[in-house]
């Protein structure tokens, strides 16, 4: 077993992480940006490491920095958690040829056959597992995408290669859009995943999304956990999702279930995956389930731990992440595909620092000036954030999972809205208020709902009215603290983090700040540029960041003549693509940004006259 283990992520699943590792005995470390120095999970690690400023390009991404952050440590494995490094079969490779360094999860060869989309859906035909109608091969001319439509019909899934979790994908709903969706996915792509490969697929418009966790190890053995429901989404992100699935029958379960072990096993897939299907809704009673004529087709492998694989530890009561550490230790798993039992029924609410009401803009700052979580029988909090943190908003806007088991789906939702209404947040806006609602909502409880339902057919208006009732303190966004004094410092010490703490009363400020000796990252300078940079100096209405990200794309040029509605800058923020555009016609006068800045809410993007 290893001694030492690298969580190369933040929040709560490095928290998740370490905790599987401290009951194994295994030393923990974590990294951080200039951003996430005072975070959760540092606090939580046995020591840590900065990586870079806040850009995650500059710090969570960088390869060299987090391998160098391990040989630092000593550690002697690197587990990804979810989302920045997780997927990138580059990265995967260069810890696998790191001497006495050991990758926590699938080898490289198999994420770069499963990664990437094209390739998997090759896999999983010549194992006759069903795929939706689409190309296996990458697709760069609008032509390729307008003659896809002319044989498939319209709309078209835009899909990119490394991408997931709807990011990297766009949907054309007629040709005239080909052009401009096929550009953004692969901008998307190159920005999320560093891959701007895309591929099409016929889009389903009325799907379930049904996925099952896969264990493999490196002895030959391939086992399910049973399936996950994660057809609650909101522009293709997971919100709530659940297992066991109430819309399935026994038979068709089982099919989807053998359908995932056999991708996978063809593929030579180790440790920890998930594979996602899309399963076609049809017309039924109340109460009526899906039985196994229904249509399935394999939409993708997640080679790496889920954040709802919370839902399938509830049910099995199988540790998935203790699993993948012991798998990358070679050990072999030791229970039969029949020792699988499922037992009730589990739901997770992703908490996000959002404003459903207000189309689920992420909040752009904040303190936490109560944070009081619910307890009690069947709830489980996964989170790394306490009373008194601020809110990090350089990253995703989740800040903690809820879970809460039941002894069926009934008792599991009477369950979780006990367990909702006692989760006090005040200082920031959450979307418990929406989860609330939907424990209510007939389509959801029924399990009649789609992916497509709060995106079309939900009446907004009652979100509205749930975030009023429910909402309680947001705060003012701003995270100042009028009456607190810090009197907590870090030191950097090549690289290494260390803690110093001084108790005074009655004393000003200390203006010191971190204290960086040696090996550390240069002070952030303000979005945007230092203090110094230039004042804007063409005159009109500006057009201003609405929140803190990064521009992607800048659309226009000085001395363009736009419209009520033209896009002048596309920005990324909360891992989702933003189109600023235009409240009125006028002449660009000046253009204050460019590619890949980073901006902050408020800073003036272009001015118009």
């Amino acid at each position: 077993m290893f001694r030492k283990v690298l969580v190369a992520n933040r929040g709560e699943i490095a928290v998740r992480v370490m905790r599987a590792c401290e009951e194994l005995n295994i030393g923990t470390v974590a990294i951080y940006s200039e951003a996430d120095k005072d975070s959760g999970h540092v606090r939580y690690a046995d020591e840590a490491y900065n990586v870079g400023p806040a850009r995650a390009a500059d710090s969570y991404l960088d390869h060299e920095a987090v391998i160098e952050a391990a040989r630092k440590a000593d550690a002697d494995a690197i587990h990804p958690g979810y989302g920045f490094l997780a997927e990138n079969a580059e990265f995967a490779g260069k810890v696998e040829k790191a001497e006495g360094i050991t990758w926590i999860g699938p080898s490289s060869s198999a994420m770069e056959s499963l990664g990437e989309k094209t390739k998997a859906r090759t896999i999983m035909s010549e194992a006759d597992v069903p795929i939706v109608p689409g190309t296996t091969d990458p697709v760069t001319d609008p032509e390729e995408v307008k003659e896809f439509g002319e044989e498939h019909g319209y709309p078209i899934a835009i899909k990119a290669e490394g991408g997931g979790g709807g990011r990297g994908m766009k949907v054309v709903w007629e040709e005239s859009e080909v052009e401009d969706q096929l550009e953004s996915a692969q901008r998307e792509g190159e920005a999320y995943f560093g891959n701007d490969s895309v591929y099409l697929e016929r889009y389903l418009e009325q799907p379930r999304h049904i996925e099952v966790q896969i264990l493999a190890d490196e002895h030959g053995n391939v086992r399910h956990l049973g399936e996950r429901d994660c057809s609650l989404q909101r522009r293709h992100q997971k919100v709530i999702e659940e297992g066991p699935s109430a819309a399935l029958s026994d038979e068709l379960r089982e099919e989807i279930g053998e359908a995932a072990r056999r991708g996978v096993a063809a593929a030579e897939y180790t440790n920890a995956g998930t594979v996602e299907f899309l399963v076609e809704e049809e017309d039924r009673e109340a109460g009526e389930l899906l039985g196994p004529d229904a249509n399935f087709y394999f939409l993708e492998v997640n080679t790496r731990i889920q954040v709802e694989h919370t839902v399938t530890e509830e049910i099995t009561g199988i540790d998935i992440v203790k699993r993948q550490i012991q798998i990358a230790a070679d050990e072999e798993i030791d229970f039969d595909q029949d020792d699988v039992e499922i037992d009730g029924h589990a739901m997770e609410f992703r908490i996000n620092a959002e404003n459903a009401a207000n189309d689920f803009a992420p909040a752009t700052g904040g303190r936490l000036e109560t944070y009081d979580p619910p307890g009690g029988i069947g709830v489980r909090l996964d989170d790394a954030l306490r009373q008194g943190d601020d809110l990090v908003t350089d990253y995703d806007s989740m800040i903690a999972k809820l879970v809460v088991w039941g002894e069926d789906r009934d008792e599991c939702i009477e369950r979780s809205l006990r367990a909702l209404r006692e989760y006090e947040i005040a200082g920031i806006p959450t979307i418990i208020p929406f989860h609330r609602l939907m424990l209510t909502d007939e389509e959801f409880v029924a399990s009649t709902h789609t992916t497509k339902y709060l995106d079309e057919e939900i009446d907004e208006s009652r979100i509205e009215e749930a975030q009023e009732q429910w909402g309680g303190d947001t705060g003012d966004g701003s995270g100042e603290d009028e009456e607190g004094v810090e009197r907590e410092f870090t030191v950097e010490v090549n690289g290494k983090r260390f803690e110093v703490e001084l108790e005074e009363h009655g004393a000003p400020a200390i203006p010191a700040g971190d204290v960086d000796v040696g090996g550390g990252a240069e002070p952030p300078q303000p979005a945007g540029g230092s203090s110094e940079s230039g004042e804007i100096e063409g005159s009109g209405e500006t057009v201003d960041a609405e929140m803190q990200g990064t521009i992607l794309d800048v659309k226009v040029e000085v001395g363009d003549e736009v419209a009520a509605g033209d896009v002048l800058v596309v920005l990324e923020a909360m891992k989702m693509e933003n189109d600023i555009v235009a409240s009125k016609g006028g002449t660009v006068t000046e253009i204050a940004v460019e590619e890949d800045q980073s901006v902050d809410m408020g800073d003036t993007l272009v001015v118009l006259e």
